[in-house]
């Protein structure tokens, strides 16, 4: 399902391009930084020191000439990582919290959340302030129907923890909670200081009510969220973070099918684990449907018939999620769902740190058109990192690879995303570059002595499944159980095994050896051993994000499994999971 309307990226950027680019971008950095100039981070943290000497010549930054200003920006502002801001960041969470040191603090005013980051790897959470900013920006917008259909947002809307903020004779709520509740959250005024009236909500268009979306259990909230799906006929998108959370839902529904079908039927919600807690809110919004009950009985609980889900939801046009990077494994079981006429769309390039790109082609889940309301450089890979070398958006080389570098209006001044992303070219109408995401800077295997990045190890095992059988998911440890040392692939199938399994070891291993003169010679010598797979038990990285999300009380919705997974408890628990090693 191609588009046609949207044209190709082009490879040079013509000189008018050039200027219109440029243009656009200093207007948005002339804003971001005469707009945070004064906030405490940029007046007390040492970043700026040279910063602050530069403006110190022009006169009141918000007066200077902006040509003046961006150039002592570009000259003197260091590049930065979370621990620059982590001090300023606790003080939200100091006992008591007073307003008079979190108010102004990365960006003018309170923010309206505290994000957390889902700290897939093991280790802590990251924090970021989110503010709220006029106009509010469609980064990633939710589709709506506009023939009376509906959405299914599966979005979490749990907190970690809820901050109080004590001003003069009054007090405000701040909600530490996932990333991905900042967009809803800032469009339909959610308070969590009348928390009892949230629960009490639907928004407009929706399928589930808002209370669904405050169930921390994995399972119970991809399920209840199923649920109200599955009883309305007139779904017609679907939208969350990850591929890998469609999978796992209609994996649930699958194994709860006649629950499901019987509480349509009665209007009885489930006895999931924590529905308790949201039940007195869910009741009323859920009478009996028999009818629609029946015609879930009648077509039955045929996954294994490609394009199920079509007769489900018969209107269902799009389903929007992340689907690039270790991501696109899940993409053909999403396709084998929905059939040839659901269209599967990208949510877009994003971080907890800020959103980096929108969906350029829908034809094409790994294309983004760089955002705007952001300003993003680029440090090429080669390069030594020091903010001397980045480069600016209208001098980047199509087909050079960058890590993403960016200044946001929540107060993050030229931070290192460790994003690695392709140029894939420029937008012939405004300029804008257009990227492919690559890999993770920072996702790398210390083995033998040298350094793996996730990306060779990911199209590793992705190019044996003609061997192996389809990959749902995987994550890799280092195996050290016997000498030499080895990659160590845990690997969850969709379906049997594939024909030639036992040739999978050596099909890694040769994929491996052509990645780069290094590796092959690591391997060769006998530095680096074979790589072992372990085979999971079907289910098991479902089970595994839900124990990740109960471990970090954190949001259902945002939780995903790392190429690389170091935490060594988290290793035990898939270890004694495997169902066969090869």
């Amino acid at each position: 399902m191609a588009s046609t309307s949207v044209p190709d990226p082009v490879t040079v950027l013509t000189s008018e391009l050039q200027n219109k680019l440029k243009g656009r971008i200093d207007n948005v950095l002339a804003r971001i930084v005469k707009t945070n100039l004064h906030t405490r981070f940029t007046q007390e943290s040492a970043v700026f020191t040279d910063f602050h000497s530069a403006v110190g010549v022009l006169g009141d930054g918000r007066e200077a000439q902006d040509s003046s200003l961006l150039e002592a920006f570009r000259a003197t502002v260091p590049l930065t990582t979370y621990p620059s801001y982590e001090p300023f960041i606790a003080r939200f969470f100091e006992q008591p919290c007073k307003e008079d040191r979190v108010k102004d603090l990365f960006a003018p005013g309170l923010p309206l959340i505290v994000a957390l980051s889902s700290a897939t790897s093991g280790g802590a959470s990251k924090f970021f302030a989110k503010y709220r900013h006029m106009p509010v920006y469609d980064w990633c917008p939710i589709p709506m129907s506009e023939s009376g259909g509906t959405t299914c947002a599966v979005l979490s809307l749990k907190t970690f923890q809820l901050i109080e903020i004590h001003g003069d004779g009054e007090t405000t709520f701040l909600p530490v909670a996932p990333v991905s509740s900042t967009a809803i959250r800032m469009r339909n005024d959610i308070n969590e200081g009348d928390h009892t009236s949230t629960l009490k909500r639907t928004l407009p268009g929706m399928s589930s009510p808002l209370a669904v979306s405050y169930l921390g259990n994995y399972r119970s909230f991809l399920l209840m969220h199923a649920l109200f799906a599955l009883a309305d006929p007139a779904l017609e998108f679907m939208y969350m973070c990850f591929s890998t959370t469609f999978v796992d839902m209609i994996r649930y529904v699958e194994e709860q099918w006649e629950t499901l079908i019987n509480s349509i039927e009665t209007g009885e919600l489930p006895n999931y684990e924590d529905v308790d807690a949201v039940r007195e809110y869910l009741t009323p919004k859920f009478p009996p449907q028999p009818s629609r009950a029946a015609e879930l009985r009648a077509i039955g609980i045929s996954t294994d018939t490609p394009g199920w889900l079509a007769r489900v939801w018969p209107r269902l046009k799009t389903v929007v999620s992340i689907a690039s990077g270790m991501f696109g494994a899940a993409v053909p079981k999403m396709q084998h769902y929905l059939g040839p006429n659901v269209l599967i769309r990208t949510l877009g390039l994003t971080a907890s740190e800020g959103f980096v790109g929108l969906e350029y082609n829908p034809s094409d889940l790994n294309l983004f058109k760089a955002a705007s309301d952001s300003v993003i450089e680029y440090l090429d890979v080669s390069a030594d990192v020091s903010h001397a070398n980045l480069v600016p958006a209208w001098e980047i080389q199509t087909g050079h690879q960058y890590e993403v570098v960016m200044t946001t209006r929540d107060g993050l001044w030229r931070y290192r995303l460790e994003d690695v992303i392709e140029v894939a070219g420029f937008d012939p109408e405004d300029g804008v570059p257009v990227l492919k995401y690559v890999d993770r800077r920072n996702v790398l295997a210390r083995l033998g002595g040298t350094m793996t990045s996730g990306k060779v190890l990911t199209d590793a095992i992705l190019a044996t499944q003609d061997a192996l059988g389809k990959i749902a998911e995987f994550t890799v440890v280092m195996d050290h159980r016997t000498m030499p040392s080895r990659f160590g692939y845990i690997v969850e199938i969709e379906g049997a095994l594939g024909p030639d399994v036992h040739a999978a070891r050596q099909k890694v291993t040769e994929h491996l050896r052509l990645t780069g003169l290094v590796l092959q010679k690591f391997i060769d010598g006998g530095i680096i051993g074979q790589p072992s797979i372990r085979i999971l038990k079907p289910g098991t990285f479902a089970e595994f994000r839900q124990r990740k999300v109960e471990l970090a009380n954190s949001g259902a919705g945002q939780m995903k499994v790392p190429v690389v997974l170091s935490d060594e408890p988290a290793q035990k628990w898939l270890f004694e999971r495997v169902m066969e090693e090869l």
